[in-house]
């Protein structure tokens, strides 16, 4: 750990240098093809090309097949040594750090189901062979379409949320609020249309048309305090009065699903209400972290997972550690992760310094710390960028993909505020995450601690966050700067021979020419020196003291 954390420091430099080099060689290959044409153009008439090819025609009709033999031999050979040094070298920065993660596996830790009819599961470990597949869950921690998300559309004039990202909202609302049993009662019919809609307006005018025709239209008030009410504390009215009737149909379900003649039908209809109830307590408990009541907020999240220990649990789970957080209970948060990450660290209260990092080294908890970035890093390199304010910041979206940009500003829009307020962290992850991605050198094929980095989340991540965003892609696989310098060298190398080869005497002269430039300073130094010598020696001469001594 404290190696590379001195790699960091020590080599930023030699970054900038080779960061330099790879985008010379990646933008400026048209100035070299206009190059190697002008060359070619130049040289049509001296070198006689037509001639060429046909002595090269005649040649190649008259050489035997052991010619092509050699040759094909000789190509195989050369693609073989280049494949063996780019293979080499792609793999030097993932094999330097085997000695310091000996016994670790690769696992998933992270894969976390939302909802309730997809959320039974949590946490998987996958095979080296497995391929993650880009699934979009749940945020847990979205915003309120009405008094956040578009009240930054009316003041920017940007859309916060993708029509995609809505899209999946929309099918989410309909699997957690409707059931089959709705069939025939004309409030859930309406809000049916009003979930599929998407017209906002519209959606609201079939929300209060079912609130009018039943008061009691649980759903009908959840729509209106998401994407109505202009201010949290009008959401959490709305939710108040909607947790009233959730809570009354859901003791009649709860009644009815213990009955004798239990049905199918009646088994939806208890897992709609169920649904609904533990929406809505969330959502309060949400409000009640807006306003700073976090002991409520962390009850109402503590009985949701005592009472409904099955749905839920990864969301609930995720709000719960980020309360806690910001109420500082770091022993509860430890203890959380304790239970449900098998790759938690243990949680340090010392203060971080790089210049007490070079003196003393690194403590056991520091080490600790830092190797629990390097896990996360890479699950999730987007993360530092946001953390560290080097990209924008943009409202977290309501669904993200595990491993891309979208779940990095979910999370980062919440927990920076934590890692500013602990002293010393942000230091740490400066400090540490360059020298990660150099350990876990493109991870998008070879992984170190979890499966290779699914190639996919470009693609899913620009479909759920707004367009006007600029997405990151990171990390993306950069050609070694020691290939490019090598290509280039046999490039110039090859150019060279053929002037030399065609024009023996021109060739020679241009080369003797910059060696003469190189040669004529230091000739005319030496000289100047020489003489500069001879004058002192004269001027010693003359003295009275060499002269006696003499």
């Amino acid at each position: 750990m404290f190696i590379m954390f001195l790699d960091h420091l020590h080599f930023l430099m030699f970054d900038q240098l080779k960061s330099w080099i790879t985008w010379s060689w990646t933008y400026l290959w048209v100035l070299w093809f206009a190059l190697v044409m002008a060359v070619f153009h130049l040289l049509h008439v001296p070198v006689k090309l037509h001639e060429l090819i046909q002595q090269a025609t005649v040649i190649v009709n008259d050489v035997s097949p052991k010619y092509y033999i050699i040759v094909a031999a000789t190509s195989s050979l050369v693609s073989g040594i280049i494949l063996y040094c780019s293979s080499y070298v792609d793999s030097l920065a993932t094999n330097s750090l085997s000695t310091w993660f000996p016994n670790q596996v690769r696992t998933d830790s992270s894969h976390e189901n939302t909802g309730s009819e997809a959320e039974e599961s949590n946490g998987s470990s996958l095979s080296d062979s497995s391929v993650p597949e880009c699934k979009v869950w749940r945020n847990s921690m979205c915003l309120f379409r009405g008094a956040e998300y578009q009240r930054f559309t009316n003041m920017t004039g940007r859309e916060a949320l993708s029509y995609y990202d809505m899209n999946l909202s929309a099918q989410d609302h309909q699997n957690y609020f409707l059931c089959s049993i709705d069939a025939g009662k004309f409030e859930y019919e309406t809000m049916q249309n009003a979930w599929r809609e998407r017209d906002p307006k519209v959606r609201l005018e079939l929300a209060h048309k079912a609130l009018a025709h039943n008061q009691n239209c649980a759903t009908a008030l959840i729509l209106l305090a998401e994407e109505e009410c202009q201010t949290v504390f009008e959401a959490e009215q709305k939710f108040k009065l909607a947790l009233k009737a959730a809570e009354d149909n859901f003791k009649k379900s709860h009644s009815l699903s213990y009955g004798l003649s239990m049905s199918s039908e009646r088994e939806s209809l208890h897992k709609r209400d169920t649904n609904v109830v533990v929406y809505i307590r969330r959502r309060l408990a949400m409000c009640a972290r807006r306003f700073g009541r976090l002991k409520e907020a962390v009850k109402i999240m503590k009985d949701l997972i005592k009472e409904f220990p099955t749905m839920y649990v990864a969301n609930v789970y995720e709000n719960l550690i980020e309360t806690l957080l910001e109420m500082q209970s770091y022993g509860e948060v430890q203890s959380i992760l304790t239970r449900h990450d098998v790759q938690s660290a243990k949680i340090s209260n010392h203060i971080f310094s790089p210049s007490v990092a070079l003196k003393k080294g690194l403590t056991p908890a520091e080490m600790s710390a830092i190797e629990a970035i390097h896990r996360a890093l890479e699950f999730n390199p987007h993360v530092p960028k946001y953390l560290l304010e080097m990209k924008a910041l943009i409202l977290p979206p309501e669904h993200i993909l595990k491993r891309g940009d979208s779940e990095a500003i979910a999370y980062s829009f919440w927990h920076i505020s934590h890692w500013q307020r602990v002293q010393g962290a942000l230091d740490m992850l400066r400090g540490t995450y360059e020298g990660t991605f150099r350990a876990v050198s493109f991870h998008i094929e070879k992984a170190h601690l979890f499966y290779p980095y699914p190639a996919c989340t470009e693609a899913a991540d620009r479909e759920l966050l707004p367009s006007w965003h600029e997405l990151s892609v990171y990390p993306r696989k950069e050609t070694p700067s020691s290939l490019l310098f090598a290509s280039g060298l046999a490039f110039g190398t090859v150019i060279l021979m053929i002037l030399v080869h065609q024009f023996p005497k021109p060739a020679t002269e241009l080369f003797n020419l910059p060696v003469q430039w190189l040669i004529q300073p230091l000739k005319q130094t030496y000289e100047a020196m020489d003489k500069f010598f001879l004058y002192i020696f004269s001027l010693i001469e003359q003295t009275w003291l060499f002269k006696m001594f003499i």
